[in-house]
This record gives structure tokens, C-alpha cells and sequence, in this order.
């Protein structure tokens, strides 16, 4: 059974941080597997699409997207889950478009955020491969909100930007 982590809310200083990258002696380390474990089962828990590691008080580039219908996002489309480790956007579409988005890290609060609708991304899998893939639409918000965590950037203060 996997562990359920406390999630950082906001004003905690561990979401305000750059995360570290995860350096390649840890692909598929214990440690690794067993964090990408821990905030998967949080993140189901939490009726989340996507968690990041900061949120769980590890400061790390490691992210998981796992768009699917829940009570939170009733509409959202199902894919499997993405663990994603040093995660860069090559490429951002010229088309963006709203919609909603809350955070495990600010809950009772939705707003709707700006984003691409279609990224680029570059990342590593827990085994270390590289990966280059294209996510659209819901998935695509879900990745540019995650990476956000890893810049030390909520949600919330795109708003006002």
C-alpha cells in the first residue's frame, strides 16, 4: 500500500522554490520509485489530476500528470498517468485558451488561467529515458500547471500577472 503525503498549502515556502533536478545517478533509485508511489496515491486521494513534488515537501523536478473524471474534474479526459522527471517545454502553441484550474495546494479556490492549448516536452521517465511529447488541450494545461510547481509558481499568481 502506498503512502498518502501531507500536501504544502500556500504561503509555505517550499512552493515558493525552484525545485532541484533530479540528477541521473537517481533514475529508478528506491527512493525515486517509492516518491512517484507516494504522490501518485496522494494525488488519487486528493481527487487531483497532477501533482508535484514540492507540493509534497520534497523539492524535486518530478511531476506526474494523470488527467481522468473526478468529482474535481468531472469533464476531464481520461489518459494514464505521466511521471515525469526534469520536465522542459520546448514549445508552446500560438493558440491559448482559458480554463478552469484549482490546486491540491490552494484548495476551495478556482480561477481561469491562460495557458497554451498545445507544448512540447521534454522529459526523463523514472528508468531515465529521455521522452519528447506533445500534450493538447486539458493534458497540456495540466503539464504548464505542474511545471509551474517546479518554478515555484501557484496558480493563483498568474492571476494578477
Amino acid at each position: 500500500m502506498s503512502v498518502i503525503l501531507p500536501v504544502a498549502q500556500r504561503g509555505e515556502d517550499i512552493l515558493k522554490l525552484k525545485a532541484a533536478p533530479v540528477a541521473e545517478s537517481e533514475f529508478n533509485s528506491d527512493w525515486l520509485l517509492q516518491l512517484a508511489s507516494a504522490m501518485h496515491a496522494t494525488m488519487l486521494e486528493r481527487n487531483g489530476v497532477g501533482i508535484a513534488a514540492p507540493q509534497l515537501y520534497i523539492s524535486k523536478q518530478v511531476i506526474i500528470v494523470a488527467s481522468r473524471s473526478n468529482p474535481r474534474y468531472p469533464d476531464a479526459p481520461e489518459m494514464d498517468a505521466v511521471v515525469m522527471l526534469n520536465p522542459q517545454i520546448l514549445e508552446f502553441s500560438e493558440a491559448t485558451c482559458f480554463g478552469e484550474e484549482g490546486c491540491l495546494s490552494v484548495p476551495d479556490e478556482r480561477a481561469q488561467v491562460e495557458r497554451a492549448q498545445s507544448i512540447k516536452v521534454l522529459y526523463h521517465t523514472l528508468a531515465g529515458d529521455v521522452m519528447e511529447t506533445v500534450f493538447e488541450g486539458f493534458p497540456a494545461r495540466i503539464v504548464q500547471h505542474e511545471i509551474d510547481h517546479l518554478n515555484g509558481i501557484l496558480f493563483v499568481d498568474r492571476l494578477t500577472a
